[in-house]
């Protein structure tokens, strides 16, 4: 509504001065025009000595006038006429204003009002984001018992000991992980072998590292063969309020 209103000052103040300035140069041609037949009459009625005596003093004002036209006339009266435009917009601008105003919405009533339930809705959204995020930490240790082996001190048992349990935790989270994710490489190739990148490749799944110059293709050595989803599917989420909680405590009841 500002814009709009500020737009709408601009272009009447634009309309009115341009509108008064022709209305200037009318009124000056005519006073010109106007003060050439003063002239020509007066010349015609000069054999008339009570005409003549009564106009000398307005003829020579009149000659006056048209000698400095260019250079004084026409100047006074554009500057007068501009100066009632002016004034005519300020008059508009004062009576518009009030009207402009009336018309206005209430920024009070319109704008939403911080704080409330936009508040309520704005942390729940920032604790699910919290909860997604933990959420694979969450199934892994759910079916693996990943975070248990990383909290464990390993240095208190044998490294037999640690190979039996590595390999339980691992065939355990890779089950989880091939149930929900399926990841498979983007390159089917072992680590180190010769590849060749074609023109159009997918800027998201390849990554160029080393000289990289020119135009494709491109040779190079495979330093990894990335991975990809291939699924989609996402575990249900559970019911814990608290989004800082990966997964609760067990208690078990006697």
């Amino acid at each position: 509504m500002l814009d709009k209103k500020k737009a709408y000052f601009q272009k009447s103040f634009m309309v009115i001065i341009s509108f008064m300035a022709v209305i200037g140069c009318l009124a000056s041609a005519g006073l010109y025009k106007g003060g050439q037949w003063l002239i020509a009459y007066s010349i015609s009625a000069g054999e008339n000595q009570l005409i003549t005596k009564n106009i000398d003093l307005g003829l020579f004002v009149v000659k006056e006038l048209l000698t400095n036209f260019y250079t004084l006339v026409l100047p006074s009266l554009l500057a007068v006429f501009i100066v009632l435009g002016f004034l005519t917009w300020l008059v508009l601008r004062i009576s518009m204003g009030s009207v402009f105003k009336d018309i206005e919405p209430d920024e009070k009533t319109v704008a939403p009002k911080k704080g409330g339930k936009d508040f309520i809705d704005q942390r729940i959204a920032q604790d699910r984001k919290r909860r997604l995020f933990l959420h694979t930490l969450s199934v892994l240790q759910r079916d693996g018992r990943l975070l248990d082996f990383f909290d464990e001190d390993l240095n208190a048992y044998e490294d037999e000991q640690i190979g039996a349990a590595v390999r339980s935790i691992q065939e355990d989270c890779k089950k989880a992980v091939k149930k929900y994710i399926d990841p498979r490489p983007i390159i089917a190739k072992e680590e180190g072998a010769r590849v060749t990148i074609e023109a159009g490749f997918d800027l998201d799944s390849i990554k160029l590292i080393g000289n990289v110059t020119g135009e494709p293709p491109f040779e190079g050595n495979l330093k990894h063969p990335g991975w990809k989803a291939g699924k989609k599917e996402i575990p249900k989420l559970s019911d814990i309020q608290d989004s800082c909680v990966i997964i609760p405590a067990e208690v078990e009841i006697n």
